[in-house]
C-alpha cells in the first residue's frame, strides 16, 4: 500500500506525484492510496484514464462503489477544465481531508496539451493552497519523454519513487512553471482569414466565426460552442484587453483534424486561475467567459506575455 502522508494540519495540502512502471505496478501503487483513504472513511475522487480506471476499479472490488470515478481523458480532454472538477468535489465534502488521484498526463498527449496539462499540475498548488486535501498524480515513466518527468519534479513538492516518499529537490514556483509554459506558439499552415476588431464589432466577429465554421467539418452543435466561445473571448477582449482584439481562423488535417481559433489582444491575465475555477453567481471578478470558454473547447492555449494575451481554441472535427 502507498503510503502518503496526511496534512499536517487543518490548512495543509499535499501534492506527491508518484512515477510507475507498468500497470501492475500502477495498480498497486494507487490502488494502494485508494484503500489508504477509504479505511480513514475520507471521501475519493479517482479521475484517471481508460483502461486504467477499469484495471483500478477491477482491484478494488466491492470497495471501488465508495469511489467516485471519472475518465480522464474526458475531463481532462482540455486541460484547463480539470481544476474546477477537483475543487467542486472537495467543496462537496467540506470539512473532510478529500482523497484525489488525478493523472491529466499520459502518453499520447499533444505537445499543446502537455503544456497546459503541466500548468494545470502547477496551479493546483495554488489553488489547493490553505485546504486540507491530497491529489495523488501518477506519472508512466516508460511512456513519458524525460522533459514531461521533469516537469513533474517542478510542480510536485514531494516525490514517491520506488516505494520512497521524499521531497522534491526541483520543486519551485508556480509562476516560473507556468511563465515557461508560455512558448511561442506556432503559426498555421497557409492562409488563416483574419479580423480586427474593436468596440461595437461583435456581431461581425460572431458572423465571421458561424460562417467560417459553416465550411469546416464542425457539427451543427459544435458549430453553436464554437461560436460562443468565440464571442465570448471577444468580449473579454472588447472589456479587458484594451477595447480592441485580433480574430484569425483555420483548420489542421491528419490524425488530429482539428478547427483553431485564435484571439489575440493587449490585455494581461492578472489571475492564473482565471477560467479554472467556476465562479460562484455572486462574483464582480468576472472570469465567466473564460470559464464558459474551456467548457466548451477540446483544448484552449493560454498565453500571457509582454504582446499581450492571446487564446488558442481547438476543437476536435475527427
Amino acid at each position: 500500500m502507498i503510503t502518503v502522508p496526511a496534512p499536517a494540519g487543518p490548512g495543509a495540502f499535499v501534492h506527491p506525484a508518484l512515477f510507475y512502471e507498468g500497470l501492475p505496478a500502477y495498480v498497486t501503487g494507487v490502488g494502494g492510496f485508494v484503500r489508504g483513504a477509504l479505511s480513514a472513511d475520507e471521501p475519493v475522487l479517482v479521475a484517471v484514464p481508460e483502461p486504467r480506471l477499469d484495471a483500478l476499479r477491477e482491484s478494488l472490488g466491492g470497495s471501488a462503489a465508495k469511489v467516485t470515478w471519472t475518465d480522464m481523458t474526458e475531463l481532462g480532454r482540455n486541460p484547463g477544465r480539470i481544476l474546477a472538477a477537483l475543487q467542486e468535489f472537495a467543496d462537496r465534502n467540506t470539512g473532510r481531508a478529500a482523497r484525489i488521484v488525478g493523472e491529466p498526463i499520459w502518453p499520447g498527449r499533444t505537445t499543446a496539451e502537455l503544456l497546459e496539462a503541466t500548468r494545470h499540475e502547477a496551479l493546483i498548488n495554488t489553488a489547493f493552497a490553505g485546504r486540507a486535501a491530497t491529489i495523488l498524480c501518477p506519472y508512466d515513466v516508460r511512456g513519458l519523454a524525460p522533459a514531461v518527468l521533469a516537469d513533474a519534479r517542478r510542480t510536485h513538492p514531494t516525490l514517491i519513487e520506488e516505494g520512497r516518499d521524499l521531497p522534491s529537490p526541483a520543486y519551485t514556483d508556480a509562476s516560473r512553471v507556468t511563465a515557461d509554459c508560455d512558448r511561442l506558439l506556432l503559426e498555421p499552415d497557409g492562409d488563416a482569414p483574419r479580423l480586427e476588431y474593436t468596440h461595437g464589432g461583435l456581431a461581425e466577429v460572431r458572423e465571421l466565426a458561424d460562417r467560417w465554421a459553416r465550411g469546416t467539418a464542425l457539427t451543427p452543435d459544435r458549430r453553436g460552442d464554437l461560436v460562443l466561445a468565440v464571442s465570448e473571448a471577444a468580449a473579454n477582449s472588447l472589456t479587458h484587453g484594451g477595447g480592441k482584439g485580433t480574430l484569425r481562423l483555420w483548420t489542421t488535417g491528419g490524425a488530429r483534424a482539428e478547427v483553431v481559433v485564435e484571439i489575440h489582444d493587449g490585455g494581461r491575465l492578472a489571475d492564473p486561475l482565471a477560467g479554472r475555477r467556476r465562479p460562484s453567481l455572486a462574483s464582480t471578478n468576472g472570469g465567466r467567459g473564460l470559464w464558459m470558454i474551456h467548457q466548451l473547447c477540446d483544448l484552449v492555449e493560454v498565453r500571457a506575455t509582454d504582446s499581450g494575451f492571446t487564446l488558442r481554441l481547438h476543437m476536435s472535427t475527427a
